[in-house]
């Protein structure tokens, strides 16, 4: 058959496509050779690079995508490698990277010098090498790099003096050099030399405990310098504060504490500092009055003891820094009667005021601030103590006043001990199991969710923290929730945050002790490991919560386990381009000749016939004599046998057992490839078991949507039933409304989750074919995944329509009692509506967290019953959720509206369950939520540190648990 001159100038065209972009494809292959010279030249010098950078191998960095190598096009532009466990020196033509933008060799055992020839990366924008042990001097050449804005060098061995070029670098913001042996002065402009004063866009200074020494010298500042950090702490320097501190009028966190030679008064011009929230005057020699800290109304803490100011009467200052969290002037010889007021402030939490003459009556009151945790004026002149009220109950230390001289020794404020406290724990994040825990191997430990893994270890240094009341686990559950938020917001595959035994180091750094635990795996990758620890070294990631700015940090991580991985062997870089290039064209020339056969096929058979499909096969582990059930017809999931899912379950033993349902029980298992599953296995001789087995399979095998839960496999051998889904971490809307998982979730959250099951539900009604009723809709089987994303589970019950839609008569009504449609349970005529009125009860159930039915109460006939539409919130504030009582709830009348059409007494009069995604779209937009985004991740109010797991149940319709994951799991 001949072909129209249309159908030659095709294939005459796809050919040229072909031959062009096949020899385009072996071209742009490989990595710029200079690149790949440069990082084999690199790890060459590391000891443990062929163990620790197996994957490197090959000429192709790019194309091959090696670990911590982030290219642009055909040039290496970033490394990232913290936490890699690598060991050596840096040496090696690193010059020859010419296009690197960001080097970041944290947390390593990287030694020796750092070579001088970094200064020739003219492209270089930031420079990290936290925590290693790299020694010698400051290279000089780094003044070299005009584009450099972020150089962290601290926790290093770094000796000799600070390289005046340094001041060359006029984009730096970002200039760490901490925790180092630096000695010398400080450098400043001579006429001759630059220096750090003309950094004026820099906003950290960061040179806190080296040995640095000198005067602080007055040409270092400003007043067009943008600092909000200096922190030159722990040093040796002497002399005077310079008054020309004063003019950094953006200046937060000022630290010049532990230099114990500073001397002369402080400038009288400090009070000018209006943005300043930490000022650390303490461990000096500082002379003249104690500083006026008048209109200084943003301090949270001051610290000024152990100084020689002069005597002086109790400063009216004290009573106007409202926003004060720690006032320390211990030994300062201050004398008079503390105010009450003092007391009231409304964040304070320690009064260290130990060592000075405060005398006369020590009068606290009985509205004294709930933040208030520890009072400490021992060795003062205290004679007399009133309480007002309640007694006061905070820890109170009054040993070395007249008080404890006169009869009262044996109180309680009079003991000493009462200093170290104890019987206070330092925090521990918990984690909250259904049952007995899991026990972990070696390597392993147990996250906050109650899944053993291998987390990411290292240690926060708050260099400034904000707040020294360690009881007061607040600060760090938001800390917890804040830094598992900002991991998700960049994708990554972060489970939860666990952290643990928080204490003040010898240079009153706050250090806490940080695991972070992987999501739907054992192990982090290491793509994820370089990202975590960027974000974490180059502070991308600033700790953040309402009220609190957790100020300066940094972070030292520990070498990361990474799975074993085998070495590909290293092959000639013209070998390794005739591959790619061969592979990627020949790829593309078999997707072409398939378009060209389409396109002639299409044009010869305008009206092709459909040919019937055949059946899926019969499974020869379906045992059909065994059951009446018939073999299922599948799309896509896989067949497990018995021996693989009990090694997978490790032999279904009890520390992998995660919950019981009405179906039976449910295991934790892990795939080779990393992933978590859940595992439901029935109960032996279930026969309701057979009957939803089968329907769970063949429905949840051939729905795909991203609100249902999803099918990875099943097992019908031996004699056994099992279901295999993606395992869940965030459980169910239940648990979260009733508090057991640990996931609160404010008005907006809810509008998310309630639109994520709406738009499940409609999807099985209006697109999966043929339509499909749930019948089983209620807070239990909607699912949270990881992002908080809405998953309805359990189609044990489900139950397909026909192709018209029409109702269906079934012969036996089935449910949850308090969710059932009462038309369906009268007539036994099951249509979508069903599951409408069921979604309705839901809808309420969400607000009030209240169960449909409990002890006689309905909750439908208790909200219309309260109801009053002539007053807010139609005067249903008795039974709302308390957890929404301080939020605003925007569009809330028309979410009740909408509840109440869902649970008509007849159905016809309920509306589509598109009609009721749209609606809550409505009301998404009026309380300010994007109706696009459906993750309802993105708040303060969700707190999944400690969420009970959800795949156990409470009635016997609980058949199966939730399944989602945050990284789906495709079935074989």
């Amino acid at each position: 058959m001949g072909h129209s001159p249309t159908s030659w100038r095709i294939i005459h065209l796809l050919v040229f496509l072909i031959i062009v972009l096949d020899h385009a494809l072996i071209i742009s292959a490989d990595t710029d050779p200079q690149d790949t010279s440069a990082l084999n030249g690199i790890a060459a010098s590391w000891d443990n690079a062929k163990s620790k950078l197996s994957e490197w191998v090959g000429n192709d960095p790019c194309g091959e995508k090696w670990p911590g190598v982030y290219c642009t096009q055909n040039r290496v532009t970033s490394i990232r490698l913290s936490s890699f466990g690598l060991s050596g020196s840096l040496s090696g033509d690193i010059q020859s990277l010419s296009e690197l933008q960001y080097l970041d060799l944290s947390y390593n055992n990287l030694s020796g010098p750092l070579p001088p020839n970094i200064g020739s990366l003219s492209n270089l924008e930031s420079l990290s090498v936290v925590g290693c042990q790299f020694s010698g001097d400051i290279p000089k050449e780094l003044s070299q790099l005009p584009k450099l804005r972020f150089l962290s060098l601290n926790n290093n061995r770094f000796t000799g003096s600070i390289p005046p070029s340094i001041g060359n670098l006029s984009n730096m913001y970002w200039l760490d050099l901490g925790e180092n042996r630096l000695t010398g002065s400080l450098p400043v402009s001579d006429g001759t030399n630059t220096g750090l004063d003309n950094l004026t866009n820099a906003l950290h200074f960061h040179f806190g405990v080296n040995q640095l020494s000198g005067t602080i010298p007055s040409q270092l500042f400003k007043s067009n310098m943008k600092l909000i950090h200096l922190l030159l702490d722990n040093n040796n320097f002497t002399g005077g504060i310079p008054p020309t501190l004063t003019l950094l009028t953006k200046l937060e966190v000022l630290r010049l504490d532990r230099n114990y030679q500073l001397t002369g008064p402080v400038p009288a011009s400090i009070n000018s500092l209006t943005k300043l929230q930490e000022l650390h005057l303490e461990n000096n020699k500082l002379t003249g009055p104690l500083p006026d800290l008048t209109g200084m109304d943003s301090l949270y803490v001051v610290s000024m003891g152990n100084n020689n100011f002069s005597s002086s009467n109790v400063p009216t200052w004290f009573t106007a820094l409202s926003a004060l969290t720690s006032l320390n002037l211990e030994n300062l010889h201050i004398t008079g009667e503390l105010p009450q007021p003092l007391f009231k402030l409304p964040a304070i939490q320690t009064l260290g005021l130990k060592g000075n003459n405060f005398n006369g009556t020590l009068t606290i009151g009985s509205d004294y601030s709930s933040t208030l945790s520890l009072i400490d004026l021992q060795d003062n002149q205290i004679t007399t103590l009133a309480v007002s009220g309640a007694q006061y109950n905070k820890k109170l230390i009054l040993v070395g006043n007249p008080i404890c001289v006169q009869g009262n020794n044996e109180a309680l404020y009079c003991k000493s001990s009462q200093q170290a406290n104890p019987a206070a724990k330092p925090y521990s994040t918990q984690s909250i199991c259904p049952g007995l825990p899991p026990t972990c191997l070696s390597d392993q430990y147990l996250s906050p969710n109650c899944t053993c893994a291998v987390p990411y270890m290292g240690t926060l240094h708050f260099r400034s923290p904000p707040f020294f009341d360690l009881s007061n686990d607040t600060f760090f559950v938001l800390l917890e929730e804040n830094m598992k938020e900002a991991f998700l917001g960049k994708q990554l595959p972060v489970e939860s945050i666990a952290l643990d035994n928080p204490a003040f180091g010898p240079s009153n750094n706050l250090d806490i002790n940080l695991r972070v635990f992987p999501s739907g795996k054992i192990r982090f990758g290491k793509e994820d490991i370089s990202y975590i620890g960027f974000m974490l070294n180059n502070q991308t990631y600033k700790p953040h919560a309402p009220g609190i700015n957790y100020g300066p940090y940094y972070f030292i991580g520990q070498s990361y386990p990474f799975a074993e991985t085998l070495s590909a062997p290293r092959q000639t870089k013209k070998n390794q381009s005739l591959i790619i290039g061969v592979s990627a064209g020949g790829a593309f020339v078999v997707v072409s000749l398939l378009v060209l056969f389409t396109v002639l096929f299409f044009r010869r058979n305008k009206r092709p016939k459909l040919q019937p499909q055949p059946r899926s096969p019969s499974y020869a582990s379906w045992d059909i004599k065994s059951t009446s059930i018939s073999t299922p017809h599948l799309q896509g999931a896989r067949v497990f046998t018995f021996d693989e899912l009990k090694k997978i379950t490790n032999s279904f033993s009890d520390a992998n057992d995660i919950g019981t349902g009405g179906y039976g029980k449910v295991y934790r298992g892990v795939l080779p490839n990393g992933h978590l599953i859940a595992v439901k296995r029935s109960e032996q001789g279930s026969l309701q078991g057979n009957l939803e087995f089968r329907t769970e399979i063949e429905l949840l095998s051939r729905v795909h949507h991203k609100n249902l839960v999803s099918l990875v496999g099943f097992c019908f051998d031996q004699g056994e039933q099992m279901l295999v889904y993606e395992y869940v971490p965030n459980g169910t809307l239940k648990d979260s409304l009733t508090g057991k998982s640990g996931v609160r979730l404010d008005w907006k959250r809810r509008l998310r989750v309630v639109l994520g099951a709406a738009k499940g539900i409609a999807y099985l009604h209006e697109l999966a074919d043929p339509p499909i009723v749930h019948r089983d809709i209620k807070s239990s089987n909607i699912l949270l995944d990881g992002n908080l994303h809405t998953k309805v589970s359990d189609f044990g019950l489900s139950k397909p329509l026909n192709q018209d839609g029409r109702g269906q008569v079934t012969t036996q009504v089935k449910g949850t009692m308090g969710y059932l449609d009462p038309e369906y349970y009268m007539t036994q005529q099951l249509t979508e509506k069903s599951d409408v009125y069921s979604f309705g009860v839901l809808l309420l159930e969400v607000i009030t967290a209240r169960k449909p039915l409990e002890r006689g109460r309905y909750i439908v006939r208790e909200v219309k019953g309260a109801m009053d539409r002539t007053k807010d919130l139609y005067g249903l504030h008795e039974l709302l959720d308390p957890m929404l009582a301080p939020t605003s709830l925007a569009g809330f009348e028309l979410y009740v509206d909408l509840a109440l059409k869902c649970v008509e007494e007849a159905g016809m009069d309920r509306p589509s369950m598109s009609e009721v995604v749209a609606e809550i779209e409505k009301i998404m937009k009026m309380a300010g939520v994007n109706p696009k985004v459906d993750s309802a991740s993105n708040s303060m109010s969700y707190n999944s540190r400690t969420p009970r797991h959800p795949y156990s149940g409470e009635s016997q319709f609980d058949y199966s648990g939730g399944i989602p994951s945050s990284s789906r799991v495709e079935p074989k």
